[in-house]
């Protein structure tokens, strides 16, 4: 009898014990030196320290570098992680090992970048992209005022929704033909003169902006999947004594980005904002570790137009108050 007494009162301290444990939330980002996600990782960081929670960060080597966010998961919970915040590098090889850990009862949600599917997660906390591209596609053919485009896009490699729904949502703010915001697929009307990948790095985005001005040299817009890639573009312009007269637009909102807005090398950039959607995450794994139900669906974070040259019809922010919202350096 006494047995059976120790063994309940060791099995009650044990579960006393483990409710006084702080909950362990993971996030995994793509990289861990993209100013993006170095702010979501600080946003994080900041919201479990305020909630008493315990975070656990990993990333991948490279965007892309879906091995290493699949160890990081299989590490977090490992070291009892209940809820994991995960910006895919591949939207479709993490599928799997979200799965395997969604089965042992953990909590997964995507921030920034959805799954694809995008049900692959319990939830989603992310920009939404399709209307950041929509913002400076009006932007883009406002400052055109009626000239015929001749359009370069710089995007960030084939298959990923980001990508996919930036660019679309670019053609449809711009009043050109566009797939739809659920569509992976790219766009191309006729008044893309140039597509090319630039993976959201700036010497690639210069290389690939120089191997479309080879292509066609005559460009009055540039499209930029984020604001490192428009660096790059400007920079093969430069190079080519054609920086005058084109309009390079964007989305990111890094403070990087925004003076490149203020010194005329951006016209206009969609801010998002990334400490918001690792405080989001962080709040539903706490509020998960506490009993409550997953988190679930889609969750918009905002997204701000951030010109310094208001143009008619077109809604956009300063720079002075984009450089108070931004992240980075």
């Amino acid at each position: 009898m006494r047995t059976v007494l120790f063994a309940l009162a060791a099995t009650a301290f044990a579960a006393t014990v483990a409710a006084q444990q702080p909950p362990v939330i993971g996030l995994i980002t793509k990289t861990e030196t993209n100013p993006f996600f170095v702010k979501m990782k600080e946003g994080a960081l900041q919201a479990a320290q305020s909630k008493g929670g315990k975070l656990l960060t990993g990333a991948g080597k490279t965007d892309g570098d879906n091995a290493g966010q699949v160890t990081a998961m299989e590490n977090m919970i490992n070291a009892g992680a209940k809820t994991i915040l995960i910006t895919p590098s591949d939207s479709k090889a993490i599928l799997p090992a979200i799965a395997k850990a969604r089965a042992k009862g953990v909590q997964v949600i995507a921030l920034d970048s959805p799954t694809d599917p995008a049900d692959g997660t319990d939830a989603l906390f992310a920009t939404d992209n399709y209307k950041a591209g929509v913002l400076i596609g009006e932007y883009a053919k406002a400052a055109l005022a009626g000239k015929p485009a001749k359009v370069v896009m710089l995007d960030l490699f084939p298959g990923h929704p980001v990508g996919a729904q930036r660019h679309n949502g670019f053609l449809k703010g711009f009043g050109l033909t566009a797939p739809d915001a659920k569509s992976n697929e790219l766009g191309k009307p006729a008044e893309v003169v140039c597509m090319a990948d630039s993976y959201g790095d700036q010497a690639k985005g210069q290389t690939a902006m120089e191997n479309c001005l080879q292509k066609s040299g005559d460009v009055n817009v540039v499209y930029t999947i984020n604001e490192p890639a428009a660096a790059g573009a400007y920079q093969a312009l430069k190079k080519a004594g054609r920086d005058k007269g084109v309009v390079i637009v964007s989305v990111d909102g890094g403070c990087a980005g925004v003076r490149n807005v203020k010194a005329g090398v951006i016209s206009a950039t969609s801010q998002q904002y990334p400490l918001k959607m690792a405080a989001m995450g962080v709040e539903a794994g706490i509020a998960y570790a506490q009993g409550a139900k997953k988190a679930s669906g889609y969750t918009d974070t905002g997204v701000t137009l951030i010109a310094d040259k208001p143009l008619p019809g077109v809604q956009s922010t300063d720079t002075k108050t984009g450089l108070d919202l931004c992240w980075g350096k």
